[in-house]
């Protein structure tokens, strides 16, 4: 059967609502699906778009999921654009696992209903997260069925938690070669303190967390309670193990392909747009772009999961050192946005948590300083990077950081609001940074 890069587009686009729409998939080292790639490329040029949108989802792993997501999203992108703009939509499509006993992400808080309390029960790894698990780390799955056991009985012992956090690490090691190690980190160097400190600590700080995360009905007490915050070690372990995956889609995967398609349609202006880990993924899909690569004019970065000094070109707590990302902002022909809010609980308490590394001093009130994630205060550490309320003017250029509390605010402990980005007041920010409608 044969098919036109506009007519793929045009059906791909059936659970969207908005065309012409094109998908790009790609796995786990960052190999993308060539014929998603090459119908993009193709079509962006065939039809004409000025100005292409291109998401990439965060802590999701379900194409259905994804494609949500990108539906409500673009939903109120065609009435807000005049005539002479001809809007393409990508979406990016990359395994990043969820545990099924977390709110459904990207949720629409106007429509839905208000979390009931937790149960007091314990804090079981149920079969389908297990089997999601297992899909993300293959040839794991005895490592997992131990763990599951390990949680649903929850010994009081210390020797438990031992075993238990030497399978969560060897769950999530990479060999030291591959790029899902080198692409790690954004500012510090070495392994999370979660993966090297002591385990029964470990837990115990994650307990912590999700009481002052205001996480309802934990499990227990003595040793048995610290099984709550095993489990949210188990979690913030695969968060890290997704975060690495961005940085190799993104560098490997995502830049290259951005490359094919400005040299296919070097007229197409491209917005780049990452939810979560996502917005990590468009960031170091920056760093791999060909060189020369100028099509790119806009980058949007809903809730970042990653570090807020990424970008930085000295890091005050070591000088000599810069982020990961020092520099890429300049790869943008135009603004570097990051969305951040104060009621994302996730990024502001458990990502600061699963970040840190073995050795550093800080505390709960100072932590997220360091550690701190670009959506929960913005871009960090850069020369004149601008601080804006939602709504106000967004510069043609430079980083620059929208406190978007305003709209960004709903959501259940303990992430909080951390999935709560599909709004009409975010897709005015894409679409002024891009210059794609009046400021």
């Amino acid at each position: 059967m044969t098919d036109t890069a506009g007519s793929a587009g045009a059906r791909a686009a059936g659970g969207i609502g908005v065309v012409p729409y094109w998908e790009l998939t790609f796995d786990a080292d960052g190999d993308p699906d060539a014929g998603e790639r090459d119908r993009l490329v193709a079509g962006a040029a065939q039809q004409r778009v000025t100005d292409l949108l291109v998401f990439a989802h965060g802590w999701n792993n379900d194409r259905s999921m994804a494609t949500g997501l990108y539906g409500r999203f673009f939903a109120p992108f065609p009435a807000m654009v005049g005539a002479g703009v001809r809007l393409g939509y990508a979406g990016v499509i990359w395994p990043a696992m969820r545990f099924t006993d977390e709110p459904i992400p990207d949720f629409d808080p106007s429509a839905a209903p208000a979390p009931a309390p937790a149960p007091a029960g314990p804090p079981l790894l149920d079969d389908a997260t297990l089997d999601a698990l297992a899909r993300t780390f293959p040839g794991r799955e005895l490592t997992l069925r131990r763990i599951q056991q390990l949680l649903a009985e929850r010994p009081a012992a210390r020797s438990a938690f031992d075993e238990y956090a030497r399978l969560v690490r060897e769950l999530v090691s990479v060999r030291e070669s591959s790029p899902a190690q080198q692409l790690a980190e954004d500012a510090g160097t070495g392994a999370p303190a979660m993966l090297t400190d002591d385990p029964l600590g470990v837990c115990e700080i994650f307990t912590a967390a999700l009481e002052k995360a205001g996480q309802q009905e934990l499990f227990g007490d003595g040793l048995k309670r610290m099984w709550n915050g095993a489990k949210e070690f188990l979690r913030q372990g695969a968060y890290y193990a997704t975060k690495r995956r961005a940085g190799v889609v993104g560098q490997l995967g995502l830049g290259p392909a951005l490359g094919k398609l400005v040299r296919s349609a070097p007229g197409t202006r491209i917005h780049l747009i990452g939810h979560s880990f996502g917005a990590r993924l468009v960031s170091y899909a920056l760093r791999g772009m060909p060189a020369g690569v100028t099509g790119v004019k806009s980058v949007t970065l809903l809730q970042g999961a990653f570090s807020h000094y990424a970008f930085a070109a000295r890091l005050p707590h070591d000088p000599d050192h810069g982020g990961a990302l020092n520099g890429v902002q300049q790869r943008v022909d135009g603004p570097m946005v990051a969305c951040f809010s104060r009621h994302d609980s996730a990024l502001g308490m458990l990502y600061p948590l699963a970040s840190k590394l073995s050795g550093d001093s800080a505390g709960f009130l100072g932590l997220f300083d360091r550690w701190g994630a670009v959506g929960h205060d913005g871009i960090q550490a850069v020369d004149g990077v601008q601080r804006l309320v939602l709504g106000a003017a967004v510069p043609g250029s430079g980083c620059v950081s929208v406190d978007a509390a305003s709209v960004v605010r709903d959501g259940p402990p303990p992430a909080g609001a951390h999935s709560d980005v599909c709004h009409r007041e975010l897709a005015h920010v894409v679409l002024t940074a891009g210059r794609v409608i009046a400021r």
